[in-house]
């Protein structure tokens, strides 16, 4: 299992439409290394739901139920998507601010590439945000 995070705005498409959509396509991403990252997504992947510009936190945790497909959005076929699931809130949503006073982040695509709309995250990176956010796999 590979892990992600995945930003929105909350103003545009927030968490709480996430889970009351059940299973949504990621759809409208146009930047290149996102796509590569939204096309490299496997079906049982994680990935932390982000809220960007209002909020800035770790929101929630959804898994990716559907590969990369063309995105129906597009203008063209270029553009990919991936279907997401919500499976649970972070319990204590983890900010933008805690995530770079944490020293052992620097390293987090989030934190080196801030405006890249998909990232990949480490599997060590995913158990300290985890811990921050007090998020436990669901049994």
């Amino acid at each position: 299992m590979a892990y992600w995070l995945v930003k929105s705005e909350p103003d545009a498409f927030s968490w709480d439409e996430q889970v009351a959509n059940g299973v949504e396509p990621w759809t409208g991403v146009r930047n290149h290394q996102a796509k590569k990252n939204l096309a490299a997504m496997k079906a049982g992947d994680r990935a932390f739901f982000y809220h960007s510009n209002v909020q800035r936190a770790i929101v929630g945790v959804v898994e990716v139920v559907r590969e990369g497909y063309p995105d129906p959005t597009a203008e063209t076929d270029k553009w990919v998507c991936v279907d997401v699931k919500a499976i649970a809130p972070m319990p204590t949503p983890v900010t933008l601010a805690q995530i770079k006073a944490e020293p052992t982040l620097e390293d987090l695509a989030l934190v080196r590439q801030s405006r890249l709309s998909v990232c990949p995250v480490s599997a060590e990176h995913w158990q300290i945000l985890c811990d921050m956010g007090e998020w436990q796999e669901p049994a």
